[in-house]
């Protein structure tokens, strides 16, 4: 049996991240040795997001169902989306075996030059941390301000946009500028 056909008999016929059943290919987990354990089914949607690294946040929300699956390539892919999306709390809850997470990391890109991002203080900020605004910030084209005193939890700290974090306040996501910031 095709490695293609092991994975429709697998998912029933619907994409392991997202469950469409439209467009469906093979997508190999990188590090992978092509065969159906180190493979999933996925769609289109989720394939071209994949591939691209421009991340829909919203279609990916279907990773809060597929991140349990008992498919260890699945979880792998759904660790490095949500990492990569920046979802420390769904990330908090999922378990990989070792292997899977030794797996999962040695598939996603390290950036090579980790950038070094330190907060109004001087403290160096990383990812996961918490911190706290230290004066009202209007928050461009969400309408409204991000008051002094807010703690923002599970931070990341963005490649492309140097001297800023990015955070959740109100339930949206935004960036920070680390001068307006001091480390919780």
């Amino acid at each position: 049996m095709s490695v293609e056909q092991d994975l429709i008999n697998r998912s029933t016929n619907s994409c392991e991240l997202c469950g469409s059943q439209e467009s469906l290919s093979v997508f190999e987990v990188s590090p992978s040795d092509a065969s159906a354990e180190q493979s999933i089914l996925v769609c289109s949607t989720c394939k071209g997001q994949i591939e691209s690294g421009e991340l829909d946040e919203t279609h990916f929300n279907c990773l809060n169902d597929s991140m349990w699956s008992e498919v260890p390539a699945v979880k792998v892919m759904a660790y490095r989306l949500l990492n990569a999306l920046g979802r420390q709390d769904l990330l908090d809850m999922l378990y990989l075996e070792d292997e899977e997470k030794s797996w999962a990391e040695a598939g996603m890109s390290s950036g090579g030059d980790d950038v070094v991002v330190k907060d109004a203080n001087g403290v160096v900020l990383k990812a996961g941390d918490s911190v706290v605004i230290l004066k009202d910030l209007d928050v461009k084209g969400a309408g409204f301000t991000a008051k002094r005193g807010t703690t923002v939890r599970n931070i990341t700290i963005p490649a492309d946009v140097e001297g800023h974090i990015e955070g959740r306040v109100n339930g949206a996501k935004i960036y920070l500028k680390t001068e307006f910031l001091k480390k919780a």
